[in-house]
């Protein structure tokens, strides 16, 4: 059986990079499939600790679900219960973060995308993900 996988890049409002999409725009996968999704930025450093890039993802009809931060020093914030499924990685000489998702499940299914975020965006998203 064959799932469709969306991948999308969004930008948020307080989004200040042009983001450029080096995938197709949507992937057919098996169950328990791997999944590698690569993007290239411009607009600012995947290296400048000032900044991470955040993969978060939306299924259909539901909420938008943050997967992974990477800083621009290398560290990795993730959510618990994803840390088995994706990974994150970047590359400073192309500008590109990745994402690794492996044994890909229908309920995978969504439309995936990158942003930018700082310091204060990450403590404005931390405090409310705190309060809910």
């Amino acid at each position: 059986m064959l799932f469709k996988l969306l991948l999308l890049l969004a930008a948020s409002s307080y989004v200040k990079c042009a983001v450029e999409l080096t995938q197709v725009s949507s992937v057919m996968l098996k169950p328990g499939d791997s999944l590698t999704i690569s993007c290239k930025v411009s607009g600012y450093s995947v290296t400048d600790n000032s900044y991470a890039t955040a993969w978060i993802r939306q299924p259909a009809g539901k909420t938008l679900e943050w997967i992974s931060n990477i800083w621009g020093g290398g560290s990795i914030v993730q959510k618990d219960s994803l840390k088995s499924k994706f990974s994150i990685s970047k590359d400073g000489s192309s500008s590109t973060v990745t994402l690794r998702g492996q044994n890909m499940q229908t309920e995978d299914t969504a439309v995936y995308c990158i942003e930018q975020t700082n310091i204060m965006m990450q403590v404005i998203h931390n405090d409310i993900s705190s309060t809910v």
